[in-house]
């Protein structure tokens, strides 16, 4: 029987994994060498894939900061009281139960030109929707709960009685957080800088609603593939994605590599 399971096991990798990334590499060398490299140095692909770093770099430093703070708050500030950190709480994870193409189109509703507030910004100037920040809000939306998924559990297994002391040793708050608090935190950190960077590459929902997929303007990686299947460029297609599978794979050996540090320190 525990053969029949092991084959089984083998049969879905080979059948979900193995294959389709075969196809896709052959599909991405259907024209050799020559035809992968005419498409990634295509204007359109290389300004996808500049995109895709600018909001990347963005979106994994905003979701750092804003991530390493939301989850002391629900750790540490008592003050809040239960209920509002409950909220706090059940609001982080709204982008695990909501689609991202409907978080999407909450942006546009929300910021859209026709929308009152987006109207307002489009008057001293500031586009966002159908521009790059409405892209990484998008993103960062769809990412926001990776960072403090990972850094809260461990803030509560450490407890706050190294803080208290600090404190009470006269060591002001922002000393405490980076000799007492950071070096527990920091490889929950890391991970979940991975994470983020990883689901950030991989985005296309959210990011296709907002970004409008405009050719040289909001395009990213993941919506130039899109774009490319759609017109019957396999070629094209293949080669973006098979960059954006390369970079997961070492995204995929880096996140082994800091769970394994995360859980001897």
């Amino acid at each position: 029987m525990r053969r029949v399971w092991i084959g089984l096991t083998y049969l879905v990798f080979i059948l979900l994994i193995a294959a389709p990334l075969g196809k896709m590499i052959t599909g991405a060398f259907s024209q050799g060498w020559s035809g992968f490299w005419n498409a990634l140095t295509r204007p359109e692909a290389l300004h996808a894939l500049m995109m895709t770093g600018l909001v990347v770099i963005v979106v994994t430093l905003l979701n750092t900061l804003f991530g390493i703070m939301m989850a002391l708050y629900l750790v540490r500030a008592n003050w809040l009281g239960r209920r509002l950190r409950g909220l706090l709480n059940s609001i982080v994870d709204l982008p695990y139960a909501v689609s991202p193409v409907i978080g999407g189109l909450m942006i546009v509703l929300l910021l859209g030109p026709d929308s009152a507030l987006g109207g307002l910004f489009e008057q001293i100037g500031v586009k966002i929707v159908y521009a790059l920040p409405g892209m990484v809000i998008a993103t960062l939306f769809v990412t926001f709960p990776l960072m403090v998924r990972e850094v809260m559990p461990v803030l509560q297994e450490i407890g706050s009685q190294q803080e208290e002391a600090a404190s009470t040793l006269g060591a002001y708050g922002w000393t405490t957080f980076w000799k007492v608090t950071w070096p527990s935190i920091r490889w929950a950190v890391i991970y979940g800088v991975i994470l983020t960077v990883a689901r950030s590459l991989g985005e296309f929902g959210a990011v296709l609603v907002v970004s409008g997929n405009i050719m040289n303007r909001t395009q990213t990686a993941t919506t130039l593939v899109y774009q490319d299947v759609e017109n019957f460029n396999v070629t094209a297609a293949g080669g973006i994605a098979l960059v954006l599978a390369a970079f997961s794979a070492g995204l995929l050996l880096l996140m082994e590599w800091s769970k394994r540090r995360k859980g001897g320190h």
